[in-house]
């Protein structure tokens, strides 16, 4: 299944709405998604379970890529805000590092059905 570009949004089907193929995102790897007129968010596999997050860091309300798809540090194990360096974890979107301790990123629930990542809201 081919990733739409960038800033090409998907139709809002609500919890029908296919984000992608669970092989379209390396483990661990991350990919951003915009449905409609949602907050752009992106979904990140790390050892075959999936996360997603509003693509806005609580510090300044910036995007948290640099370039399209590239919200995890180098050694691809946290998120990583591209305009601070705050650091969150994968699993819980806690801030780690940086300037906003104790805030978190903003979930989005999403589910796999038939190999695919749809919206679970």
């Amino acid at each position: 299944m081919a990733y739409p570009e960038r800033h090409t949004p998907l139709k809002d089907s609500g919890t029908d709405t296919v984000l992608c193929a669970l092989d379209d995102i390396e483990d661990p790897g991350a990919r951003e998604f915009r449905v409609g007129r949602r907050e752009v968010f992106f979904v990140v596999q790390k050892e075959g379970r999936l996360f997603a997050y509003v693509s806005l860091c609580p510090h300044q309300g910036t995007p948290l890529d640099w370039k399209p798809n590239a919200f995890l540090t180098v050694g691809k194990d946290e998120i990583q805000c591209a305009t601070h360096g705050a650091r969150f974890t994968i699993e819980d979107g806690l801030c780690s590092f940086g300037p906003c301790p104790g805030q978190g990123l903003k979930p989005v629930a999403v589910r796999v059905a038939g190999g695919k990542i749809l919206l679970n809201e």
